[in-house]
């Protein structure tokens, strides 16, 4: 228990709710301690009579019918009653609760109204809550005065706007949000962008704390096996939707839990003037003046390297919710894709957490003469050559040969086959337009339409593929469609890949996608790479897993890693490890003797493993999986993002691979010494 709310506090969390019943006596004592606000609530659930049969099973009409049973019985009363009672008068004098809740999921009828009103009168000070009074039927009018708190549980950010410009009386409160299961949750930022706009958003509860799961037994190599519904037999269970939190059975955090540590920093950058040398801060505490709390400490990275540190100095004290200025005039470089990273560090440790600790940090992107990353430059340019490689052409393949080098592509496919450098192959198996990932926890509802649409099935074929040599270089064009049986072409692609005289392949693809399709799960190429290049070393946001909506724990760096060391081990398989906005990725051996580069013009997102998205997508358990003889390298031009749609609203518009036409364009560069 200790171990669990040291964790929070260390994670920047404030507050808990101990749901769905009162916790042991020592939780609250322990909060107390560590000043975590507690929102305590009462045993009282009877989310099961919402499953009662009915002639019309539409939403309409079983809320109509859900508080029938128990909710709005008095039959039931005195035993709702008697659960408000005892969760409060056990714990009336704890100081970490600042709220009472009557219950989860109940409905809402006369034996909540009765509830309500003894816990307002018993206890004035404290705020109440009860989420599922939103549920009620239409034979009467109900009593809601004595509810402080209007909650909403997965509310899209819609909604929660919808709900503010009806001027409401109440503030809005999250009770559950952010479906933490497995590979997310993915949209923390982007709730808490529109909470910090408006007063009456308090906040929320992020559903839920831990991978709920039963250690069975340990692998060879020491890995735990956990079991989920399911995995014992049983009849009736929920498959591995208990599996749904921010920490994992033994507590290592998700990279969930270090995404909303840093949304939830102490403190947020909210302008930047870098002609001023003036950077613009705002203290989100409720209670303390951010001066005297936190140190401020700042970096400039440019193409992945530190060029410049120092510290930052408050001038005036900076009350909660106020802005302050502080001065931050780095030497700018006049190249290179440059990012000023500002850190906030606790001033004075505390029982749980040392001096200096890091709370959270920002970073702006800052403007240079020439923003591009420079490594990234001398790649993207092809050397002048005299003597073009050489191609042959018959029906079924191009070979291309040059000093040191030699790439087949299938003409059937309009895709490299073979990449011969010296006298190693780089590949494992031919390249692949790639549309596929393996569903996350949070693809659970999407997953039905990319399968009907037959996406994991998708393969590109050639109608047209040719050869011919330009400027000192070879090019071949294929003009292509992605199809799977059954179906129109997903996407048509018009293709060249041009060889210069230094072996480098640039792929640059115009797409067009079909309208009438799902949006999709990524874009990109996927490559399958000999074993040995297994170290990974890129220029972009790392060093942990990230996607375009859930990136606030990832930082602009170079960063290197063992192709294992990549993979996110969630108890059910699924899509993980991508790193994005990168501006070069490089796989290599580990003494570096051979490797594959891959830029582009534009920020990218990767992902190297050793198993395969067809394997991830259909085992059932992480420790079931069986890595490949084989690295498999997606350089995706876009991602989707992860979202929270296992329980919560459909993903943001803007995270969504839906775009019609994309112009992919990336360069590989093998190496060999």
């Amino acid at each position: 228990m200790r171990r669990d709310l040291e964790l929070m506090v260390r994670h920047n969390i404030n507050a808990v709710r101990s749901s769905h019943y009162p916790n042991d006596p020592r939780f609250y004592q322990l909060c107390d301690q560590y000043g975590l606000l507690v929102m305590s609530e009462a045993d009282n659930e009877s989310h099961g009579t919402q499953a009662q049969f009915l002639a019309d099973e539409s939403w309409d009409n079983v809320v109509e019918h859900w508080n029938e049973l128990i909710a709005d019985s008095p039959d039931w009363t005195e035993a709702t009653l008697d659960r408000v009672q005892r969760c409060v008068q056990r714990e009336k004098n704890r100081p970490s609760i600042f709220s009472w809740s009557a219950g989860n999921e109940c409905a809402y009828g006369c034996t909540l109204e009765v509830s309500l009103a003894w816990m307002k009168e018993f206890d004035p000070d404290r705020v109440t809550h009860y989420e599922s009074a939103f549920y009620r039927n239409s034979k009467r009018s109900y009593d809601y005065s004595n509810i402080d708190l209007y909650s909403r549980m997965y509310p899209s950010q819609q909604e929660m706007l919808d709900y503010l410009a009806g001027d409401p009386d109440k503030p809005l409160v999250l009770v559950e949000y952010c479906h933490a299961m497995g590979n997310g949750p993915g949209d923390l930022e982007d709730y808490w962008q529109l909470i910090h706009t408006d007063p009456r958003l308090c906040g929320g509860f992020v559903w839920e704390w831990c991978d709920h799961a039963v250690l069975a037994d340990h692998t060879d190599d020491g890995r735990p096996c956990y079991l989920y519904g399911g995995d014992s037999g049983e009849v009736i269970h929920d498959g591995n939707f208990c599996v749904d939190g921010l920490v994992w059975p033994d507590r290592r955090p998700h990279p969930g839990l270090l995404e909303l540590k840093n949304v939830q920093r102490p403190a947020r950058v909210v302008a930047h003037d870098p002609g001023a040398g003036m950077l613009t801060l705002r203290n989100d505490l409720d209670f303390t003046n951010l001066d005297e709390v936190v140190d401020l400490s700042w970096e400039l990275v440019c193409d992945g390297i530190v060029l410049d540190r120092g510290d930052l100095s408050f001038t005036r004290p900076v009350p909660p919710h106020t802005e302050t200025q502080v001065t931050c005039r780095p030497q700018l470089p006049r190249v290179g894709r440059c990012h000023l990273r500002v850190t906030q560090r606790l001033r004075v440790g505390d029982a749980v957490r040392a001096a200096g600790q890091e709370l959270g940090f920002d970073e702006v992107a800052v403007p240079v003469a020439d923003p591009r990353n420079q490594q990234s430059v001398q790649l993207l340019e092809a050397p002048p050559g005299a003597v073009s490689p050489a191609v042959e052409q018959d029906p079924s393949a191009i070979t291309v040969r040059g000093d040191g080098f030699q790439y087949r592509f299938d003409t059937g496919t309009g895709m490299p086959t073979s990449m011969l450098v010296g006298d190693q192959e780089m590949f494992t198996a031919p390249a692949e337009v790639n549309i596929w990932r393996a569903p996350t926890d949070n693809d659970r509802r999407i997953r039905l339409e990319w399968e009907r649409a037959r996406y994991p099935y998708a393969a590109v074929r050639a109608h047209e593929c040719s050869a011919q040599t330009l400027d000192g270089s070879v090019v071949v064009r294929a003009r292509m469609t992605l199809d799977a049986a059954t179906i129109q072409p997903i996407l048509r692609l018009d293709a060249s890949w041009t060889i210069d005289v230094a072996g480098r392949l640039r792929c640059q693809m115009d797409v067009t996608r079909t309208p009438e399709f799902p949006t999709l799960p990524r874009l990109g190429l996927r490559f399958f790479l000999a074993p040995e290049l297994d170290q990974a070393s890129w220029v972009g946001l790392g060093p942990g897993e990230n996607y375009p909506d859930k990136r606030q724990a990832s930082r602009h760096g170079h960063f290197t890693s063992s192709i294992d060391g990549l993979f996110v081990d969630y108890l059910r398989p699924q899509e993980n490890g991508s790193r994005g906005d990168c501006d070069w990725v490089r796989v290599e051996q580990a003494d570096a003797a051979r490797g594959l580069t891959v830029t582009s013009p534009r920020p990218f997102s990767f992902n190297a493993s050793r198993i395969t998205q067809e394997q991830l997508s259909i085992t059932r358990h992480d420790v079931e999986l069986d890595p490949d003889d084989q690295v498999v390298l997606c350089i995706d031009h876009a991602m989707a993002g992860i979202g929270s749609n296992s329980c919560g609203p459909e993903l943001l518009a803007r995270y969504r691979v839906d775009d019609e036409t994309y112009h992919v364009d990336l360069v590989l560069a093998p190496t060999r010494r």
